[in-house]
């Protein structure tokens, strides 16, 4: 099929390659404009951009869709279908009409779980013990179309938001193949009304750790944030990031560092932190964090 591809971050990744593997043709690569990143600030592509030109496919990275000329030269691409995951711009109407077949989203949840920005934070935030992936025929409400197909995977004790991502991706792009191959004999199926969630934007006031929290809470919030923004908590006024940890016997006044392996009291139970980063440093197990960085027991945190 004739494809245009939407996408932008490392979750896009494995489904650009993938249907390039099928052997699709991807008519245009479309993703968000190069932005300045590391220290010098230099304008960096995005990991869809660099993978679109490192497989010679033609690139687009518009700052908006809804001028008339962008719409003009996207319809004029001839293009069967247009794949979306994670592209970051709302499309407007014409843009869905354009192609043929119309727009497949690959949407990281179990809709309508989990509409909208988030939805891997949120469910490991919210305790769900299992996610997935929808292929969803795009439509102009906030990811309300009818799904065409299905994965589910469960949510590991101890997975993180990182971990989970990196599944989802290799699900989508095994999905989006399979629904392409099948499109004219699969049936569109109409999400229900219960159950509608919606995956906020991670809003980094979020990340602040409260300890007097139930441990359960806590330990789903450290790795739901893991690895970005990170949840924190200070300590001598620095801000250390905690990227990893598991539910742990024993009690305290919260925020209490409880024994030698980095166990810290909540407002019920504890947490044992297993990955922890100092600002300008890179990420570290707690055995060798707790060597530069000493959090004996009754350390109040």
């Amino acid at each position: 099929m004739r494809v245009i591809f939407m996408g932008t971050p490392d979750f896009s990744v494995p489904a650009l390659d993938a249907l390039h593997t099928a052997g699709h043709e991807i008519v245009c690569v479309y993703c968000q404009p190069p932005r300045p990143a590391g220290r010098g600030k230099k304008d960096r592509p995005s990991p869809v951009q660099a993978r679109a030109e490192a497989l010679g496919l033609p690139v687009r990275h518009p700052v908006s869709l809804r001028k008339p000329e962008a719409q003009a030269e996207f319809a004029a691409l001839d293009a069967d279908l247009a794949v979306v995951v994670a592209y970051g711009l709302i499309l407007p109407q014409p843009i869905l009409d354009a192609p043929k077949h119309g727009c497949l989203n690959i949407h990281a949840s179990l809709l309508p779980r989990w509409r909208g920005a988030a939805p891997i934070h949120r469910a490991i935030m919210a305790g769900d013990v299992e996610t997935g992936v929808c292929i969803m025929q795009m439509e102009a409400g906030l990811d309300t179309g009818p799904v065409l197909l299905r994965g589910v995977t469960p949510i590991e004790a101890g997975e993180t938001t990182a971990t989970l991502h990196d599944r989802l991706a290799g699900i989508g792009a095994d999905l989006i193949v399979s629904a392409l191959a099948q499109l004219p004999d699969l049936t569109p199926q109409a999400q229900p009304e219960v159950g509608v969630t919606y995956a906020h934007k991670i809003d980094k006031a979020e990340a602040a750790i409260d300890w007097r929290r139930p441990a359960i809470e806590v330990d789903r919030q450290i790795r739901g944030l893991s690895p970005f923004p990170g949840a924190w908590f200070e300590r001598h006024g620095a801000r250390i990031k905690v990227l990893g940890s598991t539910l742990s016997d024993g009690a305290g006044t919260p925020g209490t560092v409880l024994n030698d392996t980095l166990c810290v009291a909540c407002g019920t139970g504890a947490v044992r932190l297993t990955r922890l980063q100092r600002a300008g440093k890179g990420a570290q197990d707690a055995d060798v964090f707790l060597r530069g960085t000493p959090l004996p027991p009754r350390t109040q945190l």
